[in-house]
Formats: C-alpha cells, structure tokens, sequence
C-alpha cells in the first residue's frame, strides 16, 4: 500500500522565521517609500534643463512656489514675511543651511525673483533651483 505524503503529522521543534523577517522587510521597505513620497506632495510642473542637479542634504529647506502663487516652507504654506521669518530663525541657528527653490513653470518670474531677493538680503549663499532632468 503506498504511503500519502500528505498524512505527515511530524511535531517540529522550531519555528522557521525566514518567511517573517522576509516579510518585515518588505513592509518596512514599502513604509519608507511610501512616507518619502507623501512628505514632497505638493504637485509643481519644474521647467526643463540639460543638466542634473547635485544631491540634496537632509538638513535642506525646500521654498516651493505653485501654480497659483502659493509659497510652501518645506510642505507649510507662508507668506513673503513669515518666510523671512522662518528663514531668519533657521540661519540663526545654521548660518550655512542650504536651500532649495522649486517653481512651477507656470508662475510669473517675479515671484521667483523676489524668493531669489530674500534669500540675497538674508545673506543665503548655499543655494539649488530645481529643475526636471531633460530627456534626450
């Protein structure tokens, strides 16, 4: 009579907990990921360039500038004077904190400038305007 290899009914001492750190993994993997990408939501349509931009420290300010004119700190929605503010606070406690200007192609050029006016009257001197990367 043939045996069934289903009927197996063998008592194992220990547990095999490959399957779960496999998993752990990867739910910590997903996490960061989709953290990361929730943190930069605000929706900007950056101008073309022929050049990459250098890597970004974590200790960046990032000034956005929408479609309609709105200026985010970081992902907080300020005006020309709680920016100022805010940057001056942040210069007093890193004098050489970097910063990042992100506009929206659509904006008129007067706002970026007068973002770019601030930042030179508070002495701001590490400073990246983002652009999307051009594909060839």
């Amino acid at each position: 009579m043939r045996r069934n290899p289903y009927d197996d009914h063998e008592v194992y001492d220990e547990i095999n907990v490959v399957p779960m750190l496999d998993l752990a993994w990867n739910l910590l993997l997903v996490f960061m990921i989709v953290v990361t990408a929730s943190v930069q939501g605000i929706s900007v349509n950056l101008p073309k360039a022929s050049a990459a931009a250098g890597k970004v420290k974590a200790t960046t300010k990032a000034i956005t500038i929408t479609a309609d004119g709105t200026i985010y700190l970081d992902s907080f929605p300020v005006n020309m004077g709680d920016l100022e503010n805010r940057l001056r606070q942040y210069k007093a406690a890193d004098p050489n904190f970097p910063v990042v200007v992100r506009g929206d192609e659509k904006i008129a050029y007067k706002s970026v400038i007068e973002v770019l006016d601030l930042l030179q009257r508070l002495e701001i001197t590490q400073l990246a305007l983002v652009t999307q990367k051009l594909v060839k």
